[in-house]
């Protein structure tokens, strides 16, 4: 009995100081704060086990260390750029995204995002067509392939995919595939042996160094790249697995959005690979000029910005700009997201444009995958509808893009979700496309899809059951730290 009482009070006040700790030298902000008193409070034993593996703050001297490297790449044209922006010399490929030179300055103030604007973007909106076009690219590469998903599967397509590029290496082309080792947690060791045979390389990111137990399982890559002779590079929503060509039976048919994309843009994807698989893999990739081809020939006339964020960022980039392209919008605001779980700043954003008229419409998936983040995201969708934003239930399979369209003029495609998840905790990276052909079209998409939802209005929404409304309010207080 008395080891039990020593055991309890021993515990009780490592929950005292965990609890100072994370009220004054943590430094975080008041909501996740008071989540995770609340886990410590009601479970002290797993909460404190919680907080050790989920809780930690990313150490950034390494990450920032190696930021360095690009920087040192781009610097002098992020201060040129600044420069020609500040004084509207800046030569856009369309004209009409003068209006907007003022993002493009924040986005390289906070994250060295380049503006390029020699640029070709093929949208994909099905899973057969992005892997085949892949595939495609993958058998033409001639110098090097460099992947980094969030997850990889051991099915058909996974399996045909390794394939190909073992095929490649053997050729004496550089292979090299990056996955987060928690994304893709049920991947055998012998899945990459036929590409290690042939000569190519893999890595996990953040992997575990003891069996079952990661203490960065809260810091996963959730990019989805893939450069090609540094000359194209894929980015968006697909991960790789049989369910993102509608094959699973639970989900159906798999809606998402990514861009197949030639032009200059694909260097800064090649730049943020490099920084990603420096920090996963043993063998580090020195810099070489086949990394990074110079074409003077044009292939086409979008302005773009990649965007990556992390938690080993002063700021939260990506969603900085998503508010940035919010308050810029007069007219529409066309929002596609599987998870919705904002902040404060995000939620008054979206409030703020449809009070002033602006006609905003978020789509989000009817079927859930995640249970805490589904009923987190339903509980945010009260206040909006009270607003007079319009929210649609995506009801033909399951919904995975992540897309933002402002006025049919600029948009964003890429990985990171509507989430403070994606915003704070996730390597992400977007693309941000300053073109009205682009962005309309992208707009069309999304009225397409509306043919595929059904409205939730708020009648529909103060009806639902009593059920409902209790799982979302505990889901609610857990948002913070989903």
């Amino acid at each position: 009995m008395a080891i039990m009482q020593n055991i309890v009070s021993i515990i009780l006040v490592l929950n005292i100081v965990l609890a100072i700790t994370i009220i004054f030298l943590e430094r975080r902000n008041a909501s996740s704060t008071w989540a995770w008193l609340m886990v410590l409070l009601f479970i002290p034993v797993l909460g404190f086990v919680l907080y050790l593996i989920l809780g930690q703050k990313i150490r950034k001297r390494k990450l920032t260390k190696l930021m360095g490297v690009n920087q040192r790449i781009i610097e002098d044209t992020v201060d040129r750029q600044k420069r020609e922006l500040k004084s509207s010399e800046f030569m856009f490929a369309d004209s009409e995204m003068q209006q907007y030179q003022d993002m493009m300055y924040m986005n390289l103030n906070s994250s060295f995002a380049v503006v390029t604007n020699n640029n070709a973007v093929e949208i994909f909106t099905d899973g057969n067509r992005k892997f085949d076009a892949l595939l495609h690219d993958i058998e033409g590469a001639q110098h090097h392939i460099h992947l980094v998903y969030y997850i990889v599967r051991d099915d058909e397509l996974g399996r045909k995919l390794v394939k190909a590029l073992a095929v490649k290496a053997a050729e004496g082309v550089e292979v090299r595939f990056l996955y987060d080792h928690i994304g893709s947690s049920n991947l055998p060791r012998r899945f990459f042996s036929e590409l290690r045979a042939a000569g190519g390389k893999e890595a996990a990111f953040f992997p575990s160094r003891i069996p079952y137990v990661n203490m960065k399982i809260n810091y996963r890559n959730h990019r989805k790249l893939a450069i090609i002779d540094g000359a194209i590079g894929y980015i968006g929503g697909f991960n790789i697995g049989d369910e993102y060509l509608g094959l699973n039976a639970h989900f159906g048919e798999w809606r998402d959005t990514h861009l197949r994309v030639e032009g200059n843009a694909v260097l800064q994807m090649q730049a943020q690979f490099l920084m990603d698989w420096n920090l996963a893999a043993s063998g580090k990739i020195e810099l070489d000029k086949n990394y990074f081809p110079y074409r003077e020939e044009r292939v086409g006339h979008i302005d773009m910005q990649l965007v990556a964020s992390g938690p080993d960022t002063e700021y939260q980039q990506i969603k900085d700009a998503y508010i940035k392209m919010i308050y810029a919008a007069k007219k529409t605001i066309c929002l596609q997201t599987p998870y919705f779980v904002p902040d404060e700043s995000l939620m008054t954003a979206l409030k703020i444009a449809a009070l002033s008229g602006v006609e905003v419409r978020i789509m989000l998936p009817r079927k859930r995958d995640h249970f805490f983040v589904y009923w987190a995201t339903h509980s945010y969708l009260g206040e909006l509808l009270a607003g007079g934003v319009k929210v649609f239930m995506y009801e033909k399979g399951f919904l995975h893009a992540k897309t933002l369209v402002i006025d049919g003029k600029i948009a964003s495609v890429g990985t990171a979700n509507l989430d403070i998840r994606s915003f704070k905790l996730n390597f992400e990276m977007n693309a941000f496309l300053y073109n009205t052909q682009t962005a309309a079209k992208l707009q069309r998409i999304f009225e397409q899809d509306i043919e595929y939802c059904q409205q939730l209005t708020k009648e529909l929404y103060m009806s639902r059951p009593l059920m409902n409304k209790f799982k979302e309010s505990v889901s609610r207080l857990l948002s913070p730290i989903l």
